[in-house]
């Protein structure tokens, strides 16, 4: 048992860049610290460490953990780098970045108060050494068990043998994570790795081969959170619709789906990160038919050129993207959708973006995040020939981006005169502000609800007809009682 006297003289401050699934590997790192004697905080100017887990995914990401990491040396405290960058380039990042005391990577995830125990007293750790994470996990289900501990988000798996148990839970049930933030939303975790080999993209090697975490461990974690005060549940992996092909259950996600609609406190489930090539009919029907499932779609299309797709080593083209679009909308007209596509492609030509615009004009998505191509080391795209000029590439993200700025303000128009129920995500003397099932949490719109609103609380559901919008965002008032 840790004194609080102890405790109270360790600090160490959790910095997250990139994703949600950073964000979730940052509560269990901070789930961790804690039980290993260290007080969690998001305060760099005070604390004795600065643990900073990085992104590693495209040149800006990077560039910003870079900055990040140079900052929280200047408070005087220990700096650590961790996440993505440090476990994708390891010692190349701690040679070039010596004001960093430590680089570790995701190995030292299972022990990592220790690991800040010897960095606080001045014990020199080897930093992490990069390896391709797909050739490190068995291919057999026999495996998945040793697998799950090198993989972020599964290292509990390997308490499973010790047959121990907290709280009347196997201790692979138990649920070490510490949140960060407050309020009703939650992002869980179902997965980690990607099987998927995109030409742009260099996760799989560092993330690691697709798993699952096992349904049980996923609803005790939901529970837990619901315990917390959270109303709504962001699933992410990356890959959601892959989720359960390692469990040799095509069903899983539909399942779990209903699993965690039955936990008692949750509102609202949403799905992220999906891969339209893996969206199964029966997967949109549970979407939209389990109450409890926000009918939401986000579907990683990328580009909608067919030959581009093709390039990038992905599925699809305009008609078949428009025609699982209508697939969705024949289920739920109201159901949201959004998207992120990638312009300047090696290989991409005028006329590849010419229907990419046209796609984009005809699907009528409620969200969509463009990106201009860069090259990232290690994948095949960066050896493609036909690279687009660098002027030319942000030509067209600028066109794209212009023309997006339309599509989605024109789609949120269309929703006015619709009711939506809204979840409360701020109340104050600046009004009241929150969001519709269609509207995933930071990447998407928001609504202002008005009217009838000095009742309502930050967590509560409200029924509201949408009145007004401005851009992709909403105004609304409140029709009924909150819930």
């Amino acid at each position: 048992m840790v004194s609080s006297a102890q405790s109270a003289a360790k600090k160490v401050a959790v910095l997250t860049l990139g994703c949600a699934r950073n964000e979730t590997d940052s509560e269990e790192l901070a789930g961790r610290l804690a039980a290993g004697g260290w007080s969690v905080t998001d305060d760099g100017e005070h604390a004795d460490v600065v643990m900073v887990n990085t992104c590693g995914f495209i040149e800006q990401a990077k560039a910003e953990s870079i900055d990040v990491l140079l900052d929280a040396a200047e408070t005087g405290a220990k700096v650590v780098a961790t996440g993505c960058m440090a476990e994708r380039y390891g010692t190349e990042l701690a040679d070039s970045l010596p004001e960093a005391d430590a680089v570790l990577g995701f190995d030292h995830y299972p022990d990592m108060a220790a690991r800040l125990d010897d960095v606080l007293s001045g014990r020199e750790l080897d930093s992490h050494r990069p390896t391709d994470r797909r050739r490190l996990l068995p291919l057999t289900p026999a495996d998945r068990q040793s697998a799950a501990a090198v993989v972020p988000g599964h290292s509990r798996a390997d308490q499973a043998a010790a047959a121990a148990d907290t709280a009347g839970a196997p201790a692979h049930l138990a649920v070490t994570r510490k949140r960060l933030s407050t309020g009703p939303v939650a992002n869980l975790k179902i997965a980690s790795g990607c099987d998927r080999r995109c030409s742009f993209c260099a996760i799989p090697s560092f993330r690691g081969s697709f798993v699952s975490r096992t349904p049980e461990e996923v609803l005790a974690e939901a529970a837990w959170l619901a315990a917390d005060g959270v109303k709504e549940l962001n699933l992410v992996s990356e890959n959601t619709t892959s989720y359960g092909k390692d469990l040799s259950d095509p069903d899983a996600l539909e399942r779990l789906l209903e699993g965690l609609a039955a936990v008692d406190g949750i509102e609202w489930i949403r799905l992220s990160y999906l891969q339209p090539a893996e969206l199964r009919p029966g997967l949109i029907e549970a979407v939209c038919r389990i109450g409890k499932v926000a009918p939401y779609f986000d579907l990683s299309f990328q580009h909608s050129s067919a030959a581009v797709l093709r390039r990038m080593r992905r599925f699809g083209s305009t008609d078949n993207f428009l025609a699982l679009l209508d697939q969705i909308r024949e289920r739920d007209p109201r159901a949201g959708a959004r998207t992120n596509v990638i312009v300047g492609f090696p290989g991409e030509t005028e006329d590849d973006l010419e229907e990419l615009t046209g796609f984009l004009s005809e699907a009528r998505l409620d969200s969509v995040g463009v990106f201009a191509y860069s090259d990232e080391d290690g994948t095949e795209a960066a050896g493609l020939d036909g690279h687009v000029d660098p002027d030319v590439v942000d030509r067209r993200l600028t066109r794209v981006s212009m023309l997006v700025d339309e599509l989605v303000s024109q789609r949120a128009a269309e929703r006015v005169g619709e009711r939506a129920t809204v979840l409360v995500e701020s109340a104050g003397a600046d009004g009241v502000e929150g969001r519709a099932a269609f509207q995933a949490p930071e990447v998407d719109g928001s609504v202002e609800l008005v009217g009838a609103v000095d009742r309502l609380r930050v967590g509560d559901f409200t029924a509201a007809e949408i009145v007004d919008s401005h851009g992709v965002d909403l105004v609304a008032e409140v029709v009924e009682e909150p819930r």
